[in-house]
């Protein structure tokens, strides 16, 4: 397809169409009559080849085609909508603007749920899509702007890149809360007897418990990795098992599965946990806005 003969006024009307799942709630949207919309769609549909929407139950469904062009199409009227603004204010009441963060699961358990609450009262209309990104290949989606922000425990060493502390934090253990070995003080001894279940290492560092431990020439006993830190509770929960994480994350998994948490037996530093983000939209009104709330949230737990 030739993009210069394409009215781009189309696109406008298919990321409309395709959030609301509807012709006349977009039509309403952009300030339309629903005959104008629906005669834009038919237009993009004879160019594009394909019905792009299908009436259902639920509204106008997006074929295949149509969920592959959502997300390049949004975003270009991101960027687009941003050139435009200039340095105008961040108008982040109205703003349907959607912020791409990458987060292991400490940030998306512990960060997320709560920032996306507040963002709803404040700005309704933003939305946060949470992306796992490899560390391999973070550098590259900041960089090309798929992805907006991270939060990482690892420092991206780049002068094209920020990296600003948000929080810190130490260990703590959990067990069953009738561990038929564990008292009321989790000891050294019975730390390093018992079986531990552990996260998967993301890079070829050591984890801070097991260097504190082979500092000592000590090493504890590790049964079972798994992939997430939700995993560890939940096998910690049904097993003799122990497992020492994050302390947030530690105190919520308590509650939820009725664990008992306990001071790590020996002595480990603080960690920092990052936010990170490529210059390139350092001077970015929405981003801005965006980022200083988060910063200012984190800071707040």
């Amino acid at each position: 397809m030739n993009l210069r003969s394409l009215d781009l006024n189309l696109l406008l009307i298919f990321d409309a169409v395709y959030n609301e799942r509807s012709i006349s709630m977009a039509a309403r949207k952009l300030h339309l009559s629903q005959p104008t919309v629906s005669n834009a769609l038919a237009r993009l549909r004879e160019r594009l080849q394909d019905p792009l929407f299908e009436r259902s139950s639920q509204g106008m469904a997006p074929t295949m085609r149509a969920k592959s062009l959502a997300e390049p199409i949004r975003q270009a009227l991101d960027v687009l909508e941003r050139g435009l603004r200039g340095s105008d204010a961040f108008e982040f009441k109205q703003s349907t603007r959607e912020f791409v963060v990458a987060v292991e699961d400490y940030g998306e358990t512990i960060i997320l749920p709560r920032f996306f609450d507040w963002l709803g009262e404040v700005a309704p209309h933003i939305r946060i899509k949470i992306r796992p990104e490899p560390s391999t290949l973070l550098k590259v989606a900041l960089r090309d702007g798929t992805v907006d922000l991270a939060l990482d425990y690892f420092a991206l060493r780049d002068p094209a890149y920020r990296n600003k502390c948000v929080l810190t934090e130490t260990l703590l253990s959990l067990s069953r809360r009738d561990h038929p070995e564990v008292g009321e003080k989790l000891n050294l001894e019975t730390y390093l007897a018992l079986r531990h279940v552990v996260l998967a290492q993301r890079t070829d560092s050591m984890p801070m418990i097991d260097l504190a431990l082979s500092k000592r020439g000590l090493q504890r006993h590790i049964a079972m990795t798994v992939p997430h830190f939700l995993s560890m509770p939940m096998m910690v929960q049904s097993s003799k098992m122990i497992c020492t994480l994050p302390r947030r994350m530690a105190h919520l998994y308590a509650d939820h599965f009725r664990l008992k948490t306990h001071a790590v037996p020996l002595r480990t530093p603080q960690f920092p946990l990052y936010l990170i983000w490529h210059d390139s939209v350092d001077g970015d009104t929405g981003h801005q806005w965006f980022r200083n709330h988060l910063i200012e949230f984190c800071q707040r737990l």
